[in-house]
């Protein structure tokens, strides 16, 4: 009976979930308070979205085949001030760049993940190995030794430029969302996800390559005519790895195969940014403590100052009241992915065709209802 009802229950809200959208709403609740935590988040991940990308570029495009790259974090800018910054954490952390890039990398997905196995891929990087360690013959003899050491090293790079191109994309939307704001063009929350709808549909085709210099020689390492793009082989798969699956954060789980905390299939993982509790945000452990960090540098006048008013501690849970800013923001974006993927129109009124995004649309709703959405919406 209790079965019964639950799954009742979650019928009820797919249905009022799916009338929302075809209403042309957002997952997310429109309200003036919502508009102002969505806009004034995605202002500062749109700043700090950039300094990932640049970075992620970086070390794709300089840092490949280094086995130890000590200084990929100072983008070729090394000197005694910027290693003390760095020492004292007076910085953006990069780390989680590169933790959204191997979780993007291990949960593969989209022609991305196909590609990188391919033998064009392989061949490719066996020549610019071969270029690269002409000079040592015992990288050399290790490669023949070891064939996929350094090829999924390079697989791995592959992976830092194509989420850096993406992040470049996505940075640039969210800070055109906010001067749009600021200029009072956008006024409501179904405002926010067509704004970046456009932004994914302008986008949508956008090459995904990959070249590097090597000597006076350029290799092809994600060529043109592999004809990776922006949405389908870096949008969608970021969306399935980093805001569903994401990876288990150390210290909030068990990693014993025994205590059956972690599922045995990757694809039932739910600990994306989506479902996060924020409340263990500023532990030890939790990549996602790092962005929360990175963003509060870049927060808005306006933003800060709800913070300060809205939580009983003020500013001193601001990492927890960024996080629940930014899951809001994310289902915004997760909204606007799903109407650009969508079969048909939301407001079409072919019944064969209402049926086809209804059953699209339970699939997604399937899974978004397990999220934190019902809580942010019922808050």
């Amino acid at each position: 009976m209790v079965k019964t009802a639950i799954k009742r229950s979650k019928s009820a809200l797919i249905d009022e979930y799916i009338t929302r959208l075809e209403k042309g709403d957002a997952l997310l609740q429109d309200s003036p308070q919502n508009l102002v935590e969505v806009v004034g988040i995605l202002k500062s991940y749109g700043v700090v979205l950039d300094a990932y990308s640049i970075n992620l570029c970086y070390i794709a495009n300089t840092q490949f085949l280094k086995l130890f790259p000590l200084f990929k974090y100072f983008n070729g800018e090394v000197n005694p001030q910027k290693i003390a910054k760095f020492l004292w954490h007076d910085r953006i952390n990069y780390e989680y760049a590169e933790y959204c890039m191997k979780t993007m990398f291990w949960h593969g997905g989209g022609g991305l993940d196909a590609y990188v196995d391919t033998p064009e891929f392989t061949n490719n990087v066996n020549q610019l190995i071969k270029a690269h360690f002409k000079y040592n013959p015992l990288m050399l003899t290790l490669h023949a030794a070891f064939k996929d050491f350094l090829p999924e090293q390079m697989r791995q790079m592959a992976y830092y430029s194509a989420l850096g191109q993406f992040w470049r994309v996505m940075s640039d939307i969210f800070i055109n969302l906010s001067d749009s704001y600021d200029r009072g063009q956008i006024k409501s929350i179904p405002d926010v996800v067509q704004f970046i709808l456009n932004g994914l549909v302008a986008d949508a085709t956008r090459p995904i390559t990959y070249t590097v210099k090597e000597g006076n020689q350029t290799y092809d390492i994600l060529p043109k005519d592999a004809n990776l793009t922006f949405l389908a082989d870096t949008a969608v798969p970021y969306v399935e790895a980093v805001f569903f699956r994401g990876t288990p954060f150390t210290g909030t789980v068990s990693y014993n195969a025994q205590a059956y905390e972690i599922s045995y299939d990757p694809g039932m993982f739910a600990y994306g940014a989506l479902y996060a509790d924020p409340l263990p945000v500023g532990g030890a452990g939790i990549p996602p403590t790092l962005l929360m960090q990175d963003m509060r540098h870049f927060l808005p006048d306006y933003l800060r100052e709800v913070y300060r008013h809205q939580s009983l501690r003020g500013e001193r849970d601001i990492r927890i009241q960024i996080c629940q800013s930014f899951q809001k923001s994310m289902f915004c974006v997760t909204t606007a992915a799903i109407k650009g993927l969508a079969p048909h129109p939301f407001d079409t009124v072919d019944p064969q065709q209402q049926a086809a995004n209804r059953k699209y649309l339970t699939g997604w709703l399937n899974r978004i209802l397990e999220s934190q959405i019902t809580k942010i919406n019922t808050n």
